[in-house]
């Protein structure tokens, strides 16, 4: 059976023969924006209109994200590891029988552990700071299937393991939002909301990808983060106020993405790897 947002990657796959001028013609969920989405959860949050876009001063957007990509793997002695438990004797006999070191078992708590580094990251004040964004259910999901598309897509590059351990990070994903969106307050026609939720979700991993092939334009992938992330309009580019913040977020894609590109099998299906972290970023004045 092929996983949910497997799908996405193989629609996307069709198109990479395609010339990519025709990319967003076959789009149809890419550029969604969440209005429905996040009228239906909290009208009280939404930005408001012609929001303009100024940078934290602190800040220094133009000096950001520049660096040479590195693996996230944390070092063995990092007091973030998670290893995995080790019983002896009697234990380790029951909790064989009980399948607890099945490939299984083992890739359900290795997904558990990256979606908590994928969470850590997207709740952190400072990424909110450092590219100017209100914390709102539209803003914290947007960024929230960003750095998924980022796990899924170096899963992805693993073959089937890869994809097999994607799915069950996928599940635990598909919970976490039902969970946010009822504590949203959507309580009423919920399975509604959140198969829209899904189109979203797959509309962005499939132009996520699509901006990172070869034939994509430059400035495509800067175009669908504007959309999916900052727009609340549905204009197609960045205006002048958000362009240094929307390129900084753009950069630092690209850059997580080559990053993750760097991270060993080991420290990716364990979840033993961190993003980059954004509390004192390049170019931030001490």
């Amino acid at each position: 059976m092929v996983p949910r947002w497997g799908r996405a990657f193989i629609y996307l796959s069709k198109l990479g023969a395609e010339n990519c001028t025709g990319t967003q013609r076959h789009l149809p969920f890419a550029y969604r924006n969440y209005a429905t989405v996040a009228a239906a959860v909290d009208t009280s949050t939404l930005d408001p209109p012609n929001k303009v876009f100024s940078s934290n001063p602190q800040v220094n957007l133009n000096k950001m994200f520049w660096s040479k990509p590195c693996s996230l793997a944390l070092p063995p002695d990092s007091p973030l590891v998670v290893e995995e438990p080790k019983y002896e004797g009697i234990k380790h006999i029951i909790f064989k029988l009980l399948l607890f070191y099945s490939k299984q078992s083992k890739s359900i708590r290795g997904a558990n552990v990256i979606y908590g580094r994928v969470i850590s990251q997207v709740e952190k004040p400072a990424i909110y700071d450092v590219f100017n964004l209100e914390k709102t259910f539209k803003t914290t999901f947007s960024l929230l299937v960003l750095h998924m598309w980022l796990c899924l897509r170096r899963l992805k590059a693993e073959g089937k393991d890869g994809v097999e351990l994607g799915q069950y990070l996928y599940e635990i994903y598909n919970h976490d939002v039902e969970l946010r969106v009822s504590k949203a307050g959507v309580n009423l026609l919920l399975t509604k909301w959140m198969k829209e939720v899904e189109r979203i979700f797959y509309g962005n991993i499939v132009a996520y990808d699509a901006a990172m092939l070869p034939e994509a334009k430059p400035d495509e992938l800067q175009n669908v983060i504007w959309r999916n992330i900052f727009s609340d309009d549905g204009s197609p580019v960045p205006n002048d106020s958000a362009s240094r913040i929307v390129q900084a977020m753009t950069r630092y894609a690209r850059r997580e993405a080559a990053c993750m590109s760097l991270t060993d099998k080991e420290a990716l299906f364990s979840g033993n790897f961190v993003f980059t972290s954004l509390a004192n970023p390049p170019g931030t004045p001490a």
